[in-house]
């Protein structure tokens, strides 16, 4: 049955705006239009921010036009429907997604990515018809991908929505959104990690810190964490890191501080969450000859990296992923389910919370060395 309802206004409201790289953001009034067909409008409740979002607001990746706001992870109650909206009524409270899932097209009925081609990741700001539902004082605002969650309201394709269970916080529903889930789906979702293998993490932000989870929670009996911040150190424990390496107390490479750690031999499975290029090829050499896989999941600053292609001639594998090969209608409600029974405990990631009025301050915490998730409260 489809939700008919009076046609919504447009909505004025506050919003993080960024106009240009590098400069800090502004906390403006915005105007928010009403859901066009298949989408729906939130009323943001809590959004968390991700290094993802600090790379948008110092560069134009992946969105290269202003002025736009950011924000891509964000839990909200929905306000309004458009027409042919079936799944969401008013008053429900979803995730925002960066990924749909059609479960019809070539890549969905295989079952084997989550790239649906009907529902994509787009880099263009603007929604899938081509348009944006934001904008500030008549001139036209970006979304960032599918939405813009640091704004007291979002307009987001139904598509790109999943419905969050009550028996999960708010918070931790948005650390779902992206940052955790593409580390945990990577180890538990995209490569088949047999039980006893041996795993390093390379930088343990809350990608990093998912990536090992999902390693504990496939068996692997060795699951080295390498991290330049000595902080890390526990706080990676509660997550299944078994070992712990800092490069900066030695003068030898991260492979060779990885080799040195596991006789010699590198790791079955090598995750590169930094996103600092230089050590996609620490990681591939890290990894074992003739078996090793290496996963590439950091989004840094730069868009291409030189890769030394004779150890990959050496039988490893490089691949890369998007939101750890997560489907978001036939995975992610078995993860919600695990950190509801409280299999993957969110709570450690919790470091620091701003207002919107804030947003600035809290992306100062990103740059602290004990932070690992910023939550914006609404």
């Amino acid at each position: 049955m489809t939700n008919t309802n009076t046609t919504p206004a447009v909505i004025t409201c506050k919003a993080a705006v960024i106009r240009k790289s590098w400069e800090p953001l502004q906390v403006e009034e915005i105007q928010v239009d009403p859901p066009k067909s298949g989408e729906v409008r939130i009323k943001m409740l809590c959004a968390s921010m991700c290094h993802t979002d600090m790379t948008c607001c110092n560069s134009g990746f992946p969105v290269p036009f202003f002025p736009r706001i950011p924000g891509h992870e964000g839990v909200g109650v929905v306000e309004s429907v458009g027409e042919q909206v079936t799944n969401l009524k008013v008053g429900d409270i979803v995730m925002t997604l960066y990924l749909g899932e059609c479960g019809e097209c070539l890549n969905c009925s295989s079952g084997r990515t989550n790239l649906c081609h009907k529902y994509p990741l787009g880099f263009d700001g603007l929604m899938p018809d081509g348009t944006s539902r934001l904008s500030v004082g008549g001139e036209r605002t970006y979304h960032l991908v599918s939405c813009s969650t640091w704004s007291e309201y979002a307009v987001i394709d139904a598509n790109y929505t999943v419905k969050v269970d009550p028996r999960l916080s708010p918070p931790h529903a948005s650390f779902l959104c992206c940052g955790f889930t593409t580390g945990f789906g990577s180890s538990w979702r995209e490569v088949n990690i047999e039980k006893g293998s041996t795993v390093a993490v390379i930088g343990l932000g809350a990608v990093g810190l998912g990536a090992a989870k999902g390693a504990q929670l496939q068996g692997a009996s060795k699951i080295i964490g390498i991290d330049i911040n000595e902080l890390k150190k526990e706080k990676a424990k509660a997550f299944g890191i078994t070992d712990f390496i800092n490069p900066k107390l030695s003068d030898k490479s991260v492979s060779e501080l990885i080799k040195e750690a596991t006789g010699g031999l590198g790791v079955d499975y090598c995750f590169e969450c930094s996103g600092v290029p230089a050590l996609v090829n620490e990681a591939i050499e890290g990894s074992k000859m003739g078996l090793g896989t290496i996963m590439v999941l950091g989004v840094g600053p730069g868009k291409s990296v030189e890769v030394d292609y004779i150890p990959l001639l050496c039988g490893r594998t490089l691949r890369g992923s998007t939101y750890g090969g997560v489907r978001t209608q036939s995975d992610l409600p078995k993860i919600i389910e695990k950190c509801v029974n409280k299999e993957i405990d969110l709570d450690q990631l919790i470091t620091h919370e701003v207002s919107l009025a804030e947003i600035n301050k809290g992306l100062e915490y990103m740059k602290q060395p004990n932070c690992v998730k910023v939550v914006i409260k609404f």
